[in-house]
C-alpha cells in the first residue's frame, strides 16, 4: 500500500523549499518593565524568544520545579497504567505546601500529579518520587536526565518539590527562566498535564479507605488573564515569587516565566500582552504548486497530487522564517486510487517542523490491462 511505501521514500527523492519568511509589519510595542530578576516569553510553536531579561541566569525556582515532577509522574503513570500509590510516613514528612495526604491513603499517580499542579503539594511530589525511584536522590537523577534531553543546559534538580537543596556533589537546586520555558513547552504537549494545569479546581479520590480531596489551583491567572492555560506557581524565601504561565490566543501559544518577581501576576499580564503583540499567525492555505508524479504499470502516465485536510495556520515570531518543503517519490507504482497518500508537505522554522499535510492523489491510475510477454 502507498501509505506503507511512503516510509521508504520520505526524504530520499526531493524537496523543494519556498521561503515564506517572516514579513515586516509587527507592532513595535515598547518592551515591558517587570519586577522579575529573570524573565522570558517564548512562542511555543517555533521556540522563538519574544522577550528576555537575565533569561539564562541560574536561580532557585521553587515549586515551578513540580512541572518536571508532574510531567515525569504522568508519563510513568501512562506507561504503567496509572497505578495506585500507598502513601507512607516518609512521603508526607516534608515541610511546606501540602495536598493533604495522610499515611495509608491510596491514590493514583495522576492524582498525585493533580496535587502537585493545583495545590503545589510537596507531599504529592515526594510521594511520586519515592514510589517511582525509591529515593529522592534517584528521582533527581531521572529529572536531570530529562532536563538534559530537553536542552535545559543551566538547570540542576535536587528535590522533586522545589524546596532548596544541595546535591551530594555540592550543586544547588537551580534553573533559568529560559530553561523553565523549555520545560513548560514540553510539558504542555502532554494532554493530561495540560488538562490538570489549566483546571481551576479538581477532585482527587482516595481508595481504601475512600475519601476525596477538592483542590484549588494557586494560579490566579487562570481566571484573570484571557486564554491562560497554566502552568505553575512557586515560592520559597530564597527563590522569591516564581511563576510559569501559558496562554493561547488566535492559534498562538505563549509561555512566560519569571523568577524572583515581587509583582509576578502583573509581570505576566504585561509579558503575555507584549508577546502576543509580537506574534503573527500565518495561514498555510496558500496554493501548493501544481504537482504530478509519473506512474509505472498503468496506461495513465502520471497523476496529479495536492494537499489534503483542512486549513492550517502557524504562529511566527518577528525573526521566524517559514520554509515549505514538498516530499514525494520519483514515481508511483500502479494501481493508484483517488485519495491515496503519496507524499507530504512540511513547514519548517529552522530545523523544527511546525506543520505538515499529506499529499494525496487526485486521479486514478489503474493497473495496465496489458500482460507481460
Amino acid at each position: 500500500m502507498l501509505v506503507k511505501r511512503i516510509k521508504r521514500w520520505a526524504g530520499i527523492l526531493c524537496w523543494m523549499g519556498v521561503f515564506l519568511g517572516a514579513c515586516g509589519g509587527w507592532a513595535r510595542a515598547a518592551q515591558p518593565a517587570v519586577s522579575a530578576e529573570s524573565a522570558v516569553v517564548l512562542l511555543a510553536d517555533t521556540g522563538a524568544v519574544l522577550y528576555e531579561k537575565e533569561a539564562h541566569t541560574p536561580r532557585p525556582m521553587a515549586s515551578t520545579t513540580k512541572i518536571m515532577t508532574a510531567l515525569l509522574t504522568l508519563e510513568a503513570g501512562q506507561e504503567l497504567g496509572n497505578p495506585v500509590v500507598e502513601i507512607t510516613e516518609e512521603m508526607v514528612a516534608v515541610e511546606g505546601s501540602s495536598m493533604g495526604l495522610l499515611p495509608g491513603d491510596r491514590v493514583t499517580l495522576e492524582g498525585l500529579a493533580a496535587g502537585m499542579l493545583l495545590a503545589s503539594g510537596n507531599d504529592a511530589a515526594n510521594g511520586a518520587a519515592l514510589y517511582l525511584d525509591g529515593s529522592l536522590e534517584q528521582f533527581a537523577e531521572r529529572m536531570n536526565a530529562r532536563a538534559a534531553d530537553l536542552g535545559m543546559e543551566d538547570t540542576w534538580f535536587v528535590t522533586p518539590s522545589g524546596l532548596d537543596g544541595v546535591s551530594p556533589e555540592g550543586r544547588e537546586h537551580v534553573s533559568t527562566a529560559y530553561d523553565m520555558a523549555l520545560l513548560a513547552q514540553e510539558a504542555l504537549k502532554n494532554p493530561s498535564f495540560q488538562r490538570l494545569c489549566s483546571s481551576v479546581r479538581a477532585t482527587v479520590h482516595m481508595e481504601d479507605p475512600e475519601r476525596s480531596l477538592t483542590l484549588t489551583n494557586h494560579n490566579r491567572l487562570l481566571t484573570q488573564y484571557q486564554g491562560c492555560v497554566g502552568v505553575k506557581t512557586g515560592f520559597t524565601k530564597k527563590a522569591g515569587r516564581c511563576l510559569v504561565s501559558a496562554a493561547q490566543r488566535d492559534g498562538a501559544l505563549l509561555v512566560a516565566v519569571t523568577l524572583h518577581a515581587p509583582d509576578d501576576w502583573n509581570d505576566h499580564a504585561l509579558l503575555l500582552d507584549y508577546g502576543f503583540s509580537q506574534v503573527r499567525t500565518v495561514s498555510l492555505d496558500e496554493e501548493i504548486p501544481s504537482l504530478s508524479l509519473p506512474v509505472v504499470g498503468s496506461e495513465a502516465e502520471s497523476v496529479s497530487v495536492s494537499c489534503s485536510g483542512e486549513g492550517t495556520s502557524v504562529a511566527l515570531g518577528p525573526q521566524d522564517v517559514l520554509e515549505r518543503r514538498v516530499y514525494g517519490p520519483a514515481f508511483l507504482y500502479a494501481p493508484i486510487h483517488l485519495g491515496d497518500c503519496v507524499g507530504q508537505v512540511r513547514w519548517y522554522v529552522g530545523d523544527r517542523c511546525v506543520a505538515q499535510k499529506d499529499l494525496t492523489a487526485q486521479e486514478e491510475a489503474p493497473l495496465s490491462s496489458e500482460k507481460d510477454v
